[in-house]
């Protein structure tokens, strides 16, 4: 198991993720586009457990890298420096944010099969890309807990894959293997699986205030792998333009 998580990126999913990993007692490496010094209130919470780097010397350093960056700058994320890496991927295209993308609107490729691409010598798998920054946090369960969730990879090296399944489980989930990262799509913004299952029901009425409230304090819903699957299998592909998100993870 790895010992050193590197994340490239540190938002909402990516302090997250590095909440579990120090929790899990990785080592965990942190690092975005501003710097390390950006990085310093950040490391303080983690209480000293969790270092800034570069984002070159994270890509060197980690044993697996984390890049959880808004998916119109995956062509920044350092390639030399990742080659040989295993690269999770948890980045969505968000047309609005990301801006138009012409073989992701018309589901030529999936985003990760781009990412790929760019990082010709890594090894991508894609993960942590369909459940809310909030729910990631809050719904990591121990092994063998009664509700502890399940969340969908997807990649093309079985090795790789199989390293993301170990990380998940130490980080406190059960993984569901939905196949090569041309399959991916199944758990991108406006499929059965993508958010909404793992969040409860919001009430109606609520104001932004109460709205932001309710966010923030409500338990997310657990999501066993056998209903992963079910609901995976249910995805119908449609083109990235026309689909309705549901919300975002990131």
């Amino acid at each position: 198991m790895t010992r050193t998580l590197g994340l490239i990126g540190s938002g909402m999913i990516g302090g997250g993720l590095a909440n579990l990993g120090v929790a899990a007692g990785l080592d965990v490496v942190l690092s975005n586009s501003r710097g390390p010094e950006s990085l310093a209130d950040l490391v303080a919470r983690l209480d000293g457990h969790a270092r800034a780097a570069t984002v070159q010397e994270t890509a060197q350093d980690a044993e697996l890298v984390v890049a959880t960056i808004p998916l119109k700058n995956y062509g920044l994320l350092p390639a030399d420096a990742l080659a040989g890496k295993i690269v999770i991927d948890t980045m969505n295209y968000y047309p609005d944010r990301d801006g138009r993308i012409d073989a992701l609107d018309l589901a030529e490729v999936t985003s990760s099969e781009l990412v790929q691409r760019h990082l010709a010598g890594a090894r991508v798998v894609k993960a942590f890309n369909n459940i809310d920054f909030r729910r990631l946090s809050t719904s990591a369960r121990p092994a063998g807990a009664p509700d502890r969730s399940a969340l969908p990879i997807a990649g093309d090296d079985p090795e790789a894959k199989e390293a993301v399944t170990r990380l998940l489980d130490v980080l406190g989930y059960d993984a569901v293997d939905t196949g090569s990262l041309a399959d991916s799509w199944r758990t991108e913004p406006g499929t059965p699986v993508y958010v909404q299952p793992y969040m409860a029901e919001r009430p109606e009425g609520l104001g932004a205030e109460e709205t932001k409230r309710w966010f923030w304090e409500t338990p997310g819903v657990p999501v066993p792998a056998a209903r992963v699957r079910d609901l995976v299998g249910q995805a119908v592909r449609r083109r990235a333009q026309d689909a309705t998100t549901g919300g975002t993870a990131s």
